[in-house]
């Protein structure tokens, strides 16, 4: 198994911390007598906001280990998306998958990352294809203006093909119903439908069976015969790609060999034959044919993290996700955390609240066992996530709110992955990436060059 020569991804800066500053102290002001206003009598006072400092002021408060600054409206939290590592990683597959086309999979947005934006910056980088899972996905990249080849393949009788075949779009058809539903609508449009015909080769999901290929055959052969389709591909998944040498793969790699020969036979002439994932892109050469489909290593994931991290495979993590803090106080000992107290310190120490949860996509199954970083110091979920924020114990580390949190980023700063989480939550870090929701603003940097697409 092979995995390459690393190529150092480009670095838009995203995920980088800038020196340490103090956070102004936004409490309230001195009361006349010397006692901060809202202070209980004999407690030592608050000092008082610099003028100029604070909300107040017009200025920018800088966030504690960042410099970064936060003005009233700052999201609580973020996603950074790092573009220029997009294109980095795609020109990294285009190099591995040589001579074979890369279609780039920015389904489920983008595999959280935004679809139309990543689907521009995996076009830049070198992906002359692109692919998602719903019709309605590759119609919203066609009306954002997303050019060239797009396939579409998780696909329903509801679907409005007549739209997807006037707008040019790639349909997949693993049976009769659908190749029928692609007749009528180039039958409306006055344009022959394109599609890629799916055969199962042993994942159990879409495609024809090997029972009913033939028929499949034979209802595509006439209806490219009469001009109503184009038979553009032959493409089918496979299932354990992510383990590399299971036998597995060379069994689905014979049928599909099969099956791509029995379509020849009935006088079909595809322009592209596809099976390769982002591991099978990576790491098995002969599935590779005319196109390959990466989705996870677009985005700078490992989709074999058991052999190899990102790095190892020239790729780099796109995603930084960040919040600050919205909470920090001192506890005694003993004192119970979250729901079902889960979590009780073990002495005195400093909790930090974050302001994010599982309906932001942080994962409850990552409950006691998440990892974060907070100025440069790894700690770990206390207690049960919520649904809209998570504690940390800061032990004796300074921390005051607003200060920022990294659930997981390209690494630059010591912070944990995705996979980290992964591993924390007992799943992939495709789930990582692609559940944080919408609550969670996305902000890019590397911006894709005006007109490369």
């Amino acid at each position: 198994m092979t995995f390459g020569i690393p190529r150092e991804a480009e670095s838009a800066g995203a995920g980088s911390g800038a020196a340490v500053t103090a956070v102004a102290d936004v409490r309230p002001a001195a009361a006349p007598g010397g006692t901060a206003a809202g202070a209980e009598p004999g407690r030592t006072p608050v000092p008082a906001t610099p003028p100029g400092t604070g909300p107040a002021g017009g200025s920018p408060v800088l966030a504690r280990h960042t410099g970064e600054p936060y003005r009233p409206g700052t999201p609580h939290a973020r996603a950074r998306i790092d573009l220029a590592a997009i294109r980095a990683n795609v020109g990294r597959l285009c190099e591995a998958a040589g001579p074979a086309e890369v279609m780039a999979v920015v389904k489920a947005d983008g595999y959280g990352h935004g679809m139309v934006a990543a689907a521009r910056a995996a076009l830049a980088g070198g992906a002359t294809w692109i692919g998602v899972a719903g019709m309605q996905e590759a119609l919203t990249l066609r009306a954002a203006g997303v050019p060239g080849p797009l396939l579409a393949w998780l696909l329903t009788p509801g679907d409005d093909w007549h739209a997807a075949v006037a707008a040019g779009i790639d349909l997949s058809a693993g049976a009769d119903w659908a190749v029928r539903a692609a007749v009528r609508a180039a039958h409306a449009t006055g344009r022959p439908a394109r599609l890629h015909l799916e055969v199962e080769t042993g994942l159990g999901r879409g495609g024809a069976c090997a029972g009913d290929w033939p028929a499949l055959l034979d209802t595509v052969a006439r209806a490219e015969a009469a001009g109503s389709v184009r038979v553009v591909g032959v493409w089918s998944h496979l299932a354990r790609a992510d383990e590399p040498g299971h036998p597995g793969c060379e069994e689905q790699l014979a049928h599909f060999r099969s099956a791509v020969a029995r379509a020849r036979r009935a006088g079909l002439t595809p322009e592209v034959l596809h099976l390769s994932n982002s591991a099978a892109t990576l790491t098995l050469p002969e599935a590779r044919f005319d196109l390959v489909r990466p989705g996870l290593a677009v985005y700078g994931l490992s989709p074999v993290p058991d052999r190899a991290g990102p790095a190892e495979l020239g790729l780099r993590p796109a995603m930084a996700l960040t919040a600050r803090l919205a909470s920090v106080k001192r506890v005694p000992a003993g004192h119970g955390v979250s729901y079902g107290h889960r979590y009780r310190t073990a002495r005195e120490t400093t909790l930090g609240l974050v302001p994010l949860g599982y309906a932001d996509g942080v994962p409850r199954h990552a409950s006691q066992a998440g990892p974060v970083l907070v100025a440069g110091r790894r700690h770990t979920v206390a207690g049960t996530v919520c649904m809209d924020q998570f504690v940390i114990d800061l032990g004796d580390a300074p921390a005051s709110p607003g200060d920022e949190v990294v659930l997981f980023g390209p690494g630059d700063r010591g912070e944990p992955g995705a996979q980290d989480w992964a591993r924390a939550a007992d799943t992939i870090s495709h789930d990582i990436v692609t559940r944080i929701g919408a609550r969670v603003p996305r902000t890019y940097t590397g911006d894709t060059p005006a007109g490369t697409c």
